[in-house]
């Protein structure tokens, strides 16, 4: 059955069966692309596949992926391939507009419901009145520049009063788009920072503003020859809000708490509020308004807690993936380029860019003067609030659905929204630039960390599970109240693009509040475990931290933090994690590439933590577990390092250490001869002879001052291995006793030792080093944990462990603010450093004990 077309007065009417909704099958003779399922199956395909590869393209240059949605529906409209009537006419017929829009309605009605679920109106509140001044100093200039271009893009021909394009004009320059902003910040590494949390707060701000001005406006532009009819619209909204919040609100509330405490939500609960979406939708088009304000304003009415969480979960990425993408899609096949002609035009448009985004500028660097902020963070604080996205182009797209927009007004302002939000990366980028030249310091290795020094420590965790490990780790390596150790927990979280991700680094919940979703859950649960430990545990000072970023620049969090918190350490969890029946499986293979970057950019020791379970406590008490940890020193900077550390965990009471050095038997001892004969007629091979031979003084002096120090303790077990070769050394290592819960090895990077020759041949994970790796394999009976160190060698001649200390680290006072959180903890040191440092190689052993 085809369609037909009748033409009348210049306007085309399409009609077509109801019927054709399903093919009978390309064998039967028809063609799939003329009935509407599989049209609309091929449409939302070519959407996703051509926005995702745009994704791909931009990413490099850190473009948000609305620049993508929307530069895709533009490709894919009467601008780029649209211009082929063919094209139009076979995958974006006009039959099939209808089908697409509401698909699309759908997806934007759940998404804005989405954003209200994780939007959370008391962190207005709680950044106070500077977050609301900024909001609005950048709304005004903008608005009013847009109502000054207003003139010059107003056609006397359009169907419209022109208040009303002015409004809209006006609104669609000044509003700022939250998700846009939370991406761009996350990708700048600004997240975290006094200027992010700011933009973050005013651009929630701005959106909220920004939905009452768009709901006055779709009431004056729906009932624009009926003044008592506008006045009904904003009336029945202003009803329709307080029915929410007053009515609907108490009842899903009460509704949650008949819910058992640790059960899921039922799923007659969840399709309620699915329901309830459609319904506040439904109520606000009936009243005049836009049904996405419905959604929103009955998202923002949702508690916060395991409902919330259980919404986001299953809704957001069919959402956001597959059905928002149609929106801007659409927003894009509506844009068609050409009808901007003469440069004129193009000149308009461009003043009006430059014009907006100097008027946000403007605004929000006038009131960072008022509250004395430095000129670069409010230029680029104003640049930031230029962040355009989903709610101007809702403004858009109302605005030529009402016939407020004509085509030529419609182009302009997508392409100046394209424009605004392009050059944010780059300009804030050049512009931002805070220093990162951390004052220089030496106790960059356990080894140089006195036992009346403060003892640093940057752990990163991606999931909860390995905190208790991790904390029974840091709570045996002895916190005394000359020696506190200060933790700084890195919670490491994926960029997906997630606003609801994002919201947790600058939201300071309070102490016992329920989480929105998962991510925030894992944090608030790794928050609650570190400040308990914190509380439970004296001498330890712990700063919770969260870092959102892609898996490929993770590292550089990582690194940064360590080097602006001067941390001695940085653990980092293995890739793979303990199954049911004792053995590892790899978890998320990005995991191991982060460690392998850590390894090879961290400015302090790092020891990379292979969780086989690490119970009990190292407390002083009658009731608790003593830790029994060994040690395999073979030789070398990392195998020192390791040495160090275990030597600061034998200090504490409840932990048993024992030290298993392997000696090179007779065949190597001969072996090495024979090449120290032969390399005395070759310089290159003789230097790294002599290098060796100065690691095995290093080794000696090491081990027997250790030897020294501790040979009356008897939790202290120091035991000689003598082998020839790995086999041997497998064999020795079978030998120990399987009542130790944590082996410390060192990585042996860069070093070649002919006891572990063979061991290398098969290893599965060269970054934990060849006795590492042996002990994390699942070949090799173990079911301790294993930490696995690399110690901190320096960078060349600039390296500042060569140099003398700074002046203002001889008093240090560190004032730990802890995140996500409102309590305090602050410490003093009141040591000096020596004045010199020995070589870099050579080891501090009074920095011991």
């Amino acid at each position: 059955m085809s369609d037909d077309i009748i033409i009348s007065n210049s306007e085309k009417i399409v009609c077509y069966a109801p019927t054709m909704i399903t093919t009978t099958g390309i064998w039967q003779g028809d063609n799939p692309l003329d009935y509407s399922l599989p049209l609309f199956i091929v449409q939302l395909t070519l959407v996703v596949v051509v926005t995702r590869l745009l994704v791909f393209i931009l990413k490099p240059i850190r473009q948000p992926r609305v620049i993508a949605e929307i530069l895709g529906g533009v490709i894919l409209g009467p601008s780029v391939l649209g211009r082929s009537n063919k094209f139009a006419e076979t995958i974006f017929p006009q039959r099939s507009v209808m089908v697409l829009e509401t698909m699309a309605n759908i997806g934007l009605l759940y998404f804005l419901f989405l954003v209200g679920v994780e939007m959370d109106i008391a962190v207005i509140r709680q950044n106070g009145k500077r977050s609301l001044i900024i909001a609005i100093a950048g709304m005004i200039l903008p608005f009013v520049i847009g109502s000054s271009f207003s003139f010059l893009l107003h056609e006397k021909s359009q169907n419209t009063k022109e208040g009303t394009f002015i409004l809209f004009l006006g609104l669609a320059l000044s509003v700022t788009s939250f998700p846009v902003l939370a991406r761009i910040l996350a990708e700048l590494k600004l997240i975290n920072t006094e200027i992010g949390k700011l933009a973050m707060s005013a651009s929630l701000i701005n959106d909220m503003l920004a939905w009452v001005v768009l709901a006055f406006a779709i009431a004056f532009t729906e009932n624009k020859d009926t003044s008592l009819a506008s006045l009904w619209v904003i009336l029945s909204s202003i009803a329709f809000i307080c029915l929410c919040f007053f009515v609907v609100k108490p009842l899903i509330g009460r509704r949650i708490k008949q819910t058992p405490e640790g059960e899921s939500i039922s799923e007659f609960n969840v399709c309620l509020i699915l329901s309830g979406v459609m319904i506040a939708g439904f109520i606000t088009d009936v009243i005049g308004t836009h049904s996405v304000f419905g959604a929103f304003v009955f998202g923002l009415i949702i508690p916060s807690g395991p409902l919330g969480l259980t919404l986001i979960e299953r809704l957001e990425d069919f959402v956001s993936g597959l059905l928002l993408p149609l929106f801007f899609a659409i927003s894009g096949l509506k844009t068609e380029v050409s009808a901007i002609d003469g440069a004129k035009t193009w000149g308009v448009l461009f003043v009006v860019i430059i014009l907006a985004c100097a008027g946000k500028v403007i605004g929000v660097v006038l009131v960072s003067f008022f509250y004395q902020m430095p000129f670069y963070e409010g230029l680029s604080l104003g640049f930031l609030m230029n962040a355009k996205g989903l709610i101007e182009m809702i403004v858009l797209n109302v605005g030529k659905d009402q016939k407020v927009l004509d085509e030529k007004s419609f182009a302009i302002m997508v392409i100046v929204a394209l424009g605004m939000t392009a050059v944010i990366t780059p300009i804030v980028t050049m512009v931002y630039k805070p220093s990162k030249n951390f004052t220089p310091y030496k106790r960059r290795t356990v080894q140089k960390i006195k036992l009346d020094r403060e003892f640093r420590v940057v752990v990163s965790i991606h999931t909860p599970r390995i905190v208790p490990t991790v904390i029974s780790l840091l709570e045996s390596s002895c916190p005394t109240k000359k020696s506190p150790i200060c933790v700084y927990a890195l919670h490491l979280v994926e960029l997906t693009g997630r606003a609801s991700g994002m919201l947790i680094v600058h939201n300071m919940r309070k102490s016992g509040r329920p989480a929105m979703n998962r991510t925030q859950a894992q944090s608030d649960h790794i928050i609650n475990a570190f400040e308990n430990f914190e509380k439970s545990t004296g001498c330890v000072y712990v700063q919770t931290l969260t870092a959102v970023s892609p898996y490929s620049t993770m590292h550089e969090d990582i690194c940064v933090i360590a080097e602006e918190k001067r941390a001695a350490l940085i653990i980092v969890p293995f890739h793979k994690q303990q199954a049911v029946d004792g053995g590892l499986e790899a978890t998320n293979p990005a995991f191991r590439t982060i460690n392998q970057n850590v390894l090879a950019n961290a400015p302090c020791s790092v020891g990379i933590l292979v969780d086989r379970g690490l119970s009990g406590s190292a407390r002083s008490t009658m009731n608790q577990v003593s830790h029994h940890v060994a040690v395999l020193f073979f030789g070398g900077p990392d195998d020192r390092e390791a040495l160090a550390y275990a030597w600061r965990m034998s200090e504490h009471p409840n932990v048993n250490l024992t030290v298993m050095r392997f000696l090179p038997g007779e065949t190597v001892i001969e072996t090495e001869r024979s090449d120290s004969t032969n390399s005395r007629n070759d310089h290159s091979i003789l230097t790294v002879e002599t290098e060796r031979d100065r690691e095995k003084q290093l080794d000696e002096e090491y081990v027997t001052h250790f030897r020294t120090k501790t040979g009356n303790d008897e939790s202290i077990a120091y035991i000689e291995r003598v082998v020839n070769h790995g086999e041997e050394t497998v064999g020795a290592i079978r030998t120990i006793d399987n009542s130790h819960d944590l082996f410390i090895v060192g990585r042996g990077q860069g070093t070649i030792s002919p006891l572990t020759s063979g061991l290398t041949d098969w290893s599965e994970c060269p970054e934990l080093g060849a006795i590492g790796d042996l002990l994390a394999s699942s070949d090799f009976a173990m079911t301790a944990s294993v930490l696995v160190v690399q110690q901190y060698v320096g960078m060349g001649s600039g390296d500042p462990l060569a140099t003398p200390d700074s002046p203002s680290q001889h008093s240090e006072h560190v004032n730990i603010e802890q995140t996500n959180r409102t309590s305090h903890s602050s410490y003093t040191s009141q040591s000096s450093y020596r004045e010199q440092l020995q070589q870099q190689q050579q080891p501090d052993f009074h920095s011991q004990h």
